[in-house]
C-alpha cells in the first residue's frame, strides 16, 4: 500500500514539546528508536533543542535511527510591528537543506509561553499576518520547501472565521490538524471538503469531545485538557479521521499523514508509555488507508 509509506511520527506524542515547563522531556534516542519500533520511517523535527541544533548533527542523529525528516514545526512571530519572522525561518531551512525536510509547519505564534491565552489582533495586525505569511511561502519555495499554516489553539488563527481568513487573505498552504481545528471551533471533515487544494501537510489527532468542550467553554485550560486526556489514540476518540482521510485520497492528497496525540509526561515512562498509543494509531491509519 503506497500511502502507508507516508505516514510519519512526531515528538509531542511523547510529550516533547516546546513550551516551556510542559513535563518530562524524553530522550531523543528513545523517541526516535520507538518511531522505528513502531513501523514508522519519517518523522517531523520537533521543537528547538530536541535534536542537534547544527544541521549536519541534525541529519546525522535521524541517519543513525533511519528516519526521514518530513519537515518541523515552528512557531512564528508575524503579527509585531517591527518584528522580522525571516532570520528564524532561515536558520531552520538551513536545518531543513542538511535533512531533506520539505514542508515547513509554520504557527502564527502569539508571543506568549504556552497555548492557554492570546491577544486579539486588529486590522494591522491581521494585514502584516498575512503579508508575512506570503513572504515565508515564498522565502519557503525558493527552497525547494513548501510552507504551510497550522491553525492551533492559542495562536493567532485558531478559529474558524481565522482560518477562512487566512484562506481568502493568503496564498499558504494549510496544514490540517484535525484536533486543533475541531478545539477551535471549526470541523475538520468539514474544511476538508471545502478546500482540499489548499491541504498540504495532516496532522492526524483524535480527541475526546467532552474534554474539548471543557477547553472550549474556558472550564480549564488548553493545557489541562492535554494533561486530562483530551487526546486519544486515533480511531478511539471524537474524529471522524476515516471520512477526512478518504477525502483527502479522492482529491489525490500526496502529502504526509502525521501522528500526533499531545501528550504530558510527569516522568519518564516505564515500559512502552507511549509508544502503545503510537501503536494504536498507526494501526488505524493503515486500516483506513487499506480500505481506500
Amino acid at each position: 500500500m503506497a500511502a502507508s509509506a507516508k505516514i510519519a511520527g512526531a515528538p509531542i506524542s511523547w510529550g516533547v514539546c516546546e513550551v516551556p515547563g510542559w513535563g518530562h522531556q524524553m530522550d531523543p534516542t528513545r523517541v526516535l528508536g520507538e518511531m522505528r519500533d513502531a513501523g514508522l520511517v519519517a518523522t517531523e523535527i520537533g521543537p528547538d533543542g530536541f535534536l542537534p541544533r547544527d544541521p549536519a548533527e541534525m541529519a546525522a542523529v535521524l541517519k543513525e535511527h533511519e528516519l526521514t525528516a518530513v519537515g518541523g514545526f515552528t512557531p512564528v512571530i508575524m503579527h509585531v510591528k517591527g518584528h522580522d519572522p525571516m532570520p528564524e525561518v532561515d536558520r531552520v531551512l538551513a536545518q531543513f537543506a542538511a535533512t531533506g525536510a520539505y514542508v515547513l509547519v509554520l504557527s502564527a505564534d502569539s508571543g506568549q509561553d504556552g497555548y492557554d491565552s492570546r491577544p486579539v489582533l486588529d486590522g494591522d495586525g491581521w494585514k502584516l499576518l498575512l503579508g508575512n505569511l506570503d513572504r515565508i511561502t515564498a522565502r519557503a519555495a525558493e527552497h525547494g520547501v513548501r510552507a504551510v499554516l497550522h491553525p492551533h489553539v492559542g495562536t493567532m488563527v485558531e478559529n474558524g472565521e481565522e482560518v477562512q481568513r487566512v484562506l481568502a487573505g493568503s496564498t499558504v498552504s494549510l496544514c490540517l490538524d484535525t484536533g486543533h481545528l475541531l478545539i477551535g471551533g471549526t470541523d475538520p471533515a468539514e474544511l476538508t471538503r471545502q478546500a482540499p487544494e489548499r491541504i498540504a501537510h495532516t496532522h492526524l489527532k483524535d480527541v475526546d469531545a467532552s474534554v474539548a468542550a471543557k477547553v472550549q467553554s474556558g472550564r480549564i485550560s488548553y493545557t489541562e485538557g492535554v494533561a486530562n486526556g483530551m487526546y486519544r489514540p486515533l480511531g478511539l476518540g471524537d474524529v471522524d479521521v476515516a471520512s477526512i482521510v478518504s477525502t483527502l485520497g479522492t482529491h489525490h492528497y500526496d502529502g504526509w499523514y502525521v501522528l500526533e496525540q499531545d501528550t504530558i509526561l510527569t516522568e519518564a515512562p516505564a515500559g512502552e508509555g507511549p509508544l502503545a498509543d503510537v501503536r494504536t494509531s498507526a494501526d488505524h491509519v493503515r486500516s483506513v488507508l487499506g480500505s481506500l
